[in-house]
């Protein structure tokens, strides 16, 4: 059994409010974030993103905050701030930065500072460790010591949760190591692995879901292909993998705050050791690429059925980068509505998961409040993201947004197996 740790979680999103609420059953855990709104609603026992009930919130007990001097003297700091990458798609280590500010600031003599954000090899100790000098006054190695334990939160997912997925764990020495063991090991069912050390930990997260983009990057491509064909890539899928090995990857949009970014994050480490990644990098064109393949595939349907595709209207049901999850980080439908706008579309966007300030806020987007009132409104209906409200509409329901002659362009394939009225065209992969 570990002993009873005081821990400070920086950073309360999908990945640090889980945590927190989970380490908070076995040792004293503060939660800090810079956002003074979000830091309300969890006191309020309430946690918008729906990783965490409110009556989990409510047992958990969790101390939050927004003031640095609420953290100070904590003995072991846990980073759980996003890593986005900027309009050049090259990594943006200033949330990164800004925690190394806060905590340096907070802590004192003998504290860890444990990094979990999806980082390339050499950050934690080339970069934050020197950050954490500088505004601590304090030695690495020395007066403080690092961790590294990547995030491996899967949002929406309530099967594979932070407590049920294998944590992988790496100091900066054995002591280390072996004290961040006992520490996620007294609250993750799941289990351990202990890395061999801090770079190897971090290479260990970075190509996870590089590894998942270009696979998905395959299928995205052979779906063109075979679009081009004729031939449904959901129906050869379906027969593939009837195959016990083979590697059941769908197509489509892949954004999110993982998939869509960390594999830039390899690609910046590779560059800074002369090598080119080609293979991720090419995967990552194919897959940011999708938004676009969309718009014209939905346009040439729409000028298939009514001559031309000029001013028509569209809906689109969906925003969020996967479904029955709101968040709206690094979503690729946006760069689908975004191409469909260029093509002098008009489009209304619906999303009933989705925060409307955040939409509008992130992407101007301004998302329609109710579906009701629009009968014979659309020259075509969108499944863009497979939303239970959506999966669950029935012929007649997707029927009546549409004029005469209608299209439907089903990209996850939520509506393959139903029958649409007679006159409606349907396009999917």
């Amino acid at each position: 059994m570990a002993s009873r740790e005081r821990v400070a979680v920086i950073g309360l999103g999908y990945v640090g409010l889980p945590l927190a609420v989970a380490l908070s059953r076995r040792h004293e855990v503060i939660g800090f974030d810079i956002d003074k709104g979000r830091v309300a609603e969890i006191a309020r026992h309430h946690d918008r993103s729906n990783e965490v009930t409110d009556a989990e919130l409510a047992e958990a007990g969790l101390a939050v905050s927004h003031n640095i001097g609420d953290i100070e003297g904590y003995g072991i700091y846990i980073v759980t701030v996003p890593t986005p990458i900027d309009e050049e798609r090259n990594p943006d280590l200033g949330a990164v930065a800004s925690a190394c500010r806060t905590v340096g600031a907070a802590m004192r003599k003998g504290a860890v500072v444990v990094f979990e954000s999806t980082v390339y090899p050499g950050v934690t100790e080339d970069f934050c460790g020197p950050l954490l000098e500088k505004h601590s006054g304090l030695v690495c190695g020395r007066d403080f010591f690092l961790g590294y334990s990547p995030e491996r939160i899967n949002p929406g997912d309530k099967k594979h949760t932070v407590t049920t997925i294998t944590k992988v764990v790496a100091g900066q020495n054995p002591e280390i190591t072996d004290r961040l063991a006992a520490l996620y090991g007294s609250v993750i069912e799941a289990g351990v692995f202990v890395a061999r050390n801090i770079r190897t930990a971090e290479a260990a997260k970075v190509i996870e879901n590089a590894q998942r983009d270009i696979n998905i990057a395959f299928v995205n491509e052979i779906a063109m292909i075979f679009n081009k064909m004729g031939i449904s890539v959901l129906d050869v899928l379906e027969a593939s993998r009837t195959k016990w090995n083979f590697l059941d990857f769908r197509p489509g949009m892949v954004g999110g705050h993982c998939i869509g970014v960390d594999p830039y994050y390899l690609a910046e480490a590779a560059r800074r050791h002369g090598v080119e990644p080609e293979v991720v990098l090419a995967g990552r064109r194919i897959n940011d690429g999708m938004g676009i393949f969309f718009a014209d595939q939905i346009a040439g349907a729409i000028e298939d059925a009514r001559g031309d595709f000029d001013g028509a209207r569209i809906l689109v049901l969906g925003l969020t980068f996967k479904e029955d999850v709101p968040d709206l980080r690094n979503s690729k439908v946006v760069d689908m509505v975004d191409a469909l706008h260029g093509m002098n579309c008009h489009v209304d966007v619906h999303d009933p998961m989705a925060d409307p300030g955040e939409a509008r806020a992130e992407y101007g987007i301004e998302l329609m409040s109710s579906l009701d009132g629009l009968a014979g409104t659309y020259d075509c209906v969108v499944a863009a993201v497979a939303h239970r409200s959506y999966r669950e509409m029935t012929p007649g329901t997707i029927a009546g947004y549409l004029k005469p002659d209608g299209v439907v362009a089903d990209l996850k394939g939520v509506w393959r197996d139903l029958e649409l009225a007679a006159g409606i065209r349907r396009w999917q992969l």
